[in-house]
């Protein structure tokens, strides 16, 4: 674990603030989570409201959350480079994902970089160029993301791509860490999928099949690529017993164990035989603990797939909201689990996806319905990965 976020008091401030700048965008993407349109939506935080924002960020102190100006696309605001430069002007770390249109062009990311975005995400959910361009909704957008990735390394930034695990990406998700090596990039944020937005149920996976893929993104870790995931937090717990001497097929049985084993082995075929330790990315974060998500129109949200608010910033400080809002105090306690996740002793590693217990279940607090795991299969594991109920540093 990265020393300083070893250190990060998630009930005193979140990790990453993700900020949806506009509604607008020119993609018609098929699992938006933003129900993303052409135009912008009436009741957009001003240029002005949005120099607060980023103010309020730089007030809960050094190392500053990183704020990712997010959208729709954050590209269809006119005056992104002004608040971008205003965020460098006050100390924030800042980072962005672009949505790869006309808007992106080489000279853009080139002000963007210049500006004071050091991290940028693109989105590229198949290495497949028909698959991606289907979901994105329009033909060039693959290349066009290859490009765009390229250009940035250039310039020096950060790159991670981004990559949504559904029924239609399935197929062919075990040959993204090829092209990812390819690229040269060495950040793979691996989105598991929630119904929400424009997000269709039939697009979800079965437990057995993301436990499999969870497991075979530990794997994939071994090929020098740092993994992370949103809303599939027990990629954790397969990290963890991994990392403790439990093989998947302890864990894994079946059609779980199949598919697993054929992904590795597609794995295998493309990269050949892995040659780093695992690099799992296993901060404690969850919706609402370490994560925060900022409407468009400042509705303060435990992150982006889960519509439920608890507050806005027009009203109310963001700092005040995430500290002492009931609802973001009752995710970060995770005493209030209900079914599997409040029996399971990976809770304070996991806790499931509160998006998707909410999209499914209308609860977010009931059990992760992705998840595959039995409580109590392995606690010895989880009292050696250290766990305790709380992670952050001590006040």
């Amino acid at each position: 674990m990265n020393p300083i976020l070893g250190r990060w008091d998630f009930d005193r401030k979140p990790l990453l603030v993700f900020w949806e700048t506009t509604k607008a965008c020119l993609l018609v993407c098929k699992h938006c989570r933003a129900n993303a349109i052409l135009k912008a939506l009436p009741g957009e935080l001003t240029t002005e409201e949005g120099y607060k924002l980023i103010d309020q960020i730089a007030e809960f102190g050094r190392p500053t959350p990183i704020l990712v100006f997010t959208g729709g696309d954050p590209l269809m605001r006119k005056d992104l480079f002004d608040l971008i430069r205003h965020g460098r002007e006050v100390g924030v770390n800042m980072a962005a994902a672009p949505s790869v249109t006309p808007l992106l062009t080489r000279e853009t990311a080139k002000r963007l970089v210049e500006s004071g975005i050091g991290s940028v995400s693109l989105s590229l959910d198949s290495p497949w160029e028909e698959v991606h361009d289907d979901i994105r909704g329009v033909k060039g957008t693959y290349r066009k993301t290859l490009e765009a990735a390229k250009w940035f390394l250039d310039l020096g930034a950060r790159v991670q791509i981004n990559t949504t695990v559904m029924r239609e990406t399935l197929e062919s998700l075990p040959y993204m860490p090829a092209l990812l090596h390819d690229l040269g990039v060495k950040t793979w944020e691996v989105f598991y999928f929630v119904p929400t937005g424009r997000g269709q149920l039939g697009s979800n996976l079965q437990p057995w099949e993301w436990m499999a893929v969870s497991f075979f993104l530990v794997e994939a870790s071994r090929y020098g690529i740092l993994v992370r995931t949103t809303e599939g937090p027990f990629f954790r717990v397969a990290a963890c017993l991994e990392a403790h001497g439990v093989s998947p097929e302890e864990v894994l049985k079946g059609k779980s164990l199949e598919l697993y084993q054929h992904m590795v082995s597609i794995l295998r075929n493309t990269l050949g035989e892995p040659s780093t330790k695992p690099r799992a990315h296993t901060v404690g974060t969850r919706d609402g603990r370490g994560i925060v998500f900022i409407g468009y129109n400042g509705n303060v949200y435990p992150s982006g797939f889960l519509p439920v608010s608890a507050g806005n910033i027009r009203v109310k400080p963001l700092k005040e909201i995430y500290q002492n809002s009931r609802l973001f105090r009752m995710l970060r306690e995770g005493t209030h689990l209900k079914g599997r996740c409040g029996k399971c002793e990976f809770k304070h590693l996991c806790g499931g996806s509160r998006a998707r217990a909410y999209a499914i279940l209308g609860d977010p607090f009931e059990e992760d319905p992705a998840c595959a795991y039995i409580p109590g299969s392995f606690r010895e594991v989880a009292e050696k990965c250290g766990l305790k109920p709380v992670l952050h540093a001590r006040k």
